[in-house]
């Protein structure tokens, strides 16, 4: 895989990202959602003697389990890991498809994406459902890996799905945990500025506001994936 750049930070023209398959994080990148974890997150907070706020940001780009053994490592994981998702199941207000996604999906060969998320597999089902998004048949979520974002696993898992290399693969993500773990995994990682600082996001090699006017074109030669995009200038 080819681009035009790798530092966020100095980019102003147009580029081309050549892959051969993409990875979407699914929460901040398909699927607002962020009015729904951070109310969840705030009551669990509230139940369990942490601040909400504290709750709230620990859980940003990270799986559910880690962050409660990370705040409450004397409870029992898995008794609250099903309380919080019952909580983030049960409240879809506000949930909403973000700009451009449908498009790009429509654009992209199916056989040559997934999602890569932190949520568990039957709360990404339920919410990528709701919103409308074409669900893959085989997809990594927290349940599928040993360690979740910043840590590679994920997208390692995810590049394995499509049967690529992870060099081969875009990410498009959201979180500073994301971001890193995509990097990591040695994908190239677009961010979005949708619920992250660009600061935050220094990990990404490129930075845009959302997904529209992401343009996708197929390599006549050998069917390459071809994104064309204007970055954001930092």
């Amino acid at each position: 895989m080819t681009a035009s750049s790798s530092s966020a930070s100095v980019i102003s023209a147009p580029v081309t990202v050549r892959c051969k398959g993409v990875l979407f994080d699914m929460d901040g990148i398909l699927i607002s959602s962020l009015g729904s974890v951070e109310r969840s997150w705030r009551t669990w907070g509230l139940a369990r003697g942490i601040d909400p706020t504290t709750a709230i940001h620990t859980a940003h780009g990270c799986r559910a389990i880690e962050t409660i053994r990370k705040l409450r490592p004397d409870l029992d994981d898995e008794a609250e890991l099903k309380f919080i998702e019952d909580l983030e199941i049960a409240d879809k207000e506000g949930l909403a498809v973000l700009p451009g996604v449908l498009d790009l999906l429509a654009a992209l060969p199916a056989y040559r994406w997934t999602v890569v998320t932190s949520a568990t597999e039957r709360l990404a089902r339920v919410r990528m459902a709701a919103g409308g998004i074409p669900v893959p048949k085989h997809i990594t979520t927290a349940d599928h890996v040993t360690n979740g974002k910043p840590h590679p696993e994920p997208y390692l898992r995810g590049a394995e799905i499509l049967e690529l290399d992870p060099r081969d693969c875009v990410v498009f993500e959201d979180s500073a945990s994301g971001t890193k773990a995509g990097r990591a995994a040695g994908c190239t990682v677009i961010g979005t500025t949708f619920s992250h600082s660009v600061e935050e996001l220094s990990a990404a090699h490129y930075l845009v506001t959302d997904l529209t006017g992401i343009k996708v074109e197929l390599a006549p030669e050998d069917q390459t994936i071809l994104l064309h995009f204007v970055p954001l200038a930092i």
